[in-house]
């Protein structure tokens, strides 16, 4: 049965550890069970960060499974990509045995479709969902730019409940919190601070796998009005997020973890581990932070 789900807060987009090439399930456990603790509001699994292009499906299914048995009631929402629409739909359908708070879904990469085509993508794909669909806007991986208007539009749909926004154009951001339909979520880690403060509902940051419960509080402040707190908080996390994003992600954030020992520090190619000078700088910055 569909029911909605409230996005406000922080979500994590949580890396796929791997362990000799293969998934290492115990690696997500932790890492599940230590984010619920920390206080977040959901987590995203195989998205982005999670490097889901590089998994075959049946990893994915693992690394769904092994998130939802880790820490029971945390919302977990399923990143889903694709350009064939067909395949796309049949795959929504078999996420639906899954008790998902929500599906991340971008528009389809490379072929840079037009405005009705990804009127036609959203609508179709959110007709299907078993669970609400959360716009994935990043035009720097699809090539194509979401504009004001198509956004504004799909929000009319009531299974498109919310975005990630990492469209990079305020303005348009602005617009959607305004129109009040979509939950919007700063998905530019940098960019939290200003959305949440101008009314957006929270994030999802892969910088917030460490110093979570930091970012939690950021975020509760901004949205109950405490924008001095909130801002001697956010403002010692700047050169960290600026060094997650570094070297292209998840790389740095994978060695800062694996520093922890919470990980191995291992992505798929053509993903490479972060540079040892860059990691080092992690580390260092990590405990100024912290």
């Amino acid at each position: 049965m569909f029911t909605d789900t409230d996005f406000s807060g922080l979500w994590i987009p949580v890396v796929t550890p791997f362990h000799d090439g293969k998934v290492d399930t115990q690696a997500i456990s932790v890492l599940v069970k230590r984010l619920h603790a920390d206080g977040v509001k959901g987590i995203v699994v195989c998205g982005s960060t999670g490097e889901a292009a590089a998994l075959e499906r049946a990893e994915q299914f693992v690394v769904l499974a092994t998130a939802l048995e880790a820490a029971p009631g945390l919302p977990v929402l399923m990143g889903i990509s694709g350009y064939h629409l067909p395949q796309t739909l049949a795959w929504v359908q078999k996420l639906a045995a899954y008790p998902l708070a929500g599906l991340l879904v971008p528009p389809p990469p490379y072929i840079r479709p037009s405005q009705a085509g990804l009127l036609q993508w959203f609508g179709a794909i959110a007709d299907a969902a078993p669970a609400p669909v959360v716009i994935y806007d990043i035009p720097y991986r699809t090539g194509v730019h979401l504009e004001r208007q198509t956004l504004l539009e799909l929000a009319h749909h009531p299974r498109i409940q919310a975005i990630k926004d990492c469209g990079g154009d305020m303005a348009k951001t602005l617009a959607v919190i305004a129109q009040g339909k979509l939950q919007v979520l700063a998905g530019e880690d940098l960019l939290l601070f200003a959305t949440v403060a101008q009314g957006g509902a929270g994030a999802i940051a892969a910088s917030a796998h460490l110093v979570t419960a930091r970012f939690v509080e950021i975020i509760r402040l901004l949205r109950t009005g405490d924008l001095l707190r909130a801002r001697g908080l956010w403002a010692p996390l700047v050169p960290w997020i600026e060094a997650v994003f570094a070297e292209p992600n998840p790389a740095p954030i994978k060695a800062a973890l694996a520093a922890q020992g919470l990980i191995h520090n291992e992505l798929r190619a053509p993903m490479t581990v972060s540079s040892a000078e860059h990691a080092a700088r992690m580390v260092l910055l990590l405990q100024q932070t912290g």
